[in-house]
């Protein structure tokens, strides 16, 4: 069970690098829970996203789980050396045992343009200056 769900996990956060510039994963390589994935999008606001993507159907959050409703970056990202404003680029994807790979599928459908159109507005975003990082 944990590692189909981490399978997911991995599909998940694979395509969205291979999507979308200036991203990544946060805690890449370190032992991680098997249904989470945290990813930076530089150049937004984490908090932004989750609101466009729940306006989507799609429920994501920002921040520890313990420490909803802040705008304060994670202490848990920046206690693991995240500059703070990547840090509040930063939201956690979650996959519970409900979860399909048409859930997979479905984010994927949503992330990347909403990433893009909240990057439009975004006045630090250069789309000639970002680069796979």
């Amino acid at each position: 069970e944990d590692r189909t769900m981490a399978a997911l996990r991995d599909k998940l956060q694979t395509a969205i690098l291979d999507k979308v510039d200036s991203a990544g994963v946060n805690g890449q390589g370190a032992p991680r829970v098997p249904n989470t994935a945290n990813i930076y999008f530089d150049f937004i606001e984490g908090e932004a996203l989750v609101i466009a993507l729940d306006l989507k159907g799609l429920s994501v959050s920002t921040g520890a789980a313990c420490s909803s409703g802040a705008i304060e970056p994670s202490h848990v990202l920046t206690a693991m050396g995240l500059r703070p404003d990547r840090a509040r680029a930063s939201i956690r994807f979650s996959l519970g045992k409900q979860n399909t790979a048409e859930d997979v599928d479905f984010a994927l459908q949503l992330v990347p343009s909403a990433v893009e159109r909240l990057r439009e507005l975004s006045p630090l975003y250069n789309k000639n200056s970002a680069v796979h990082s």
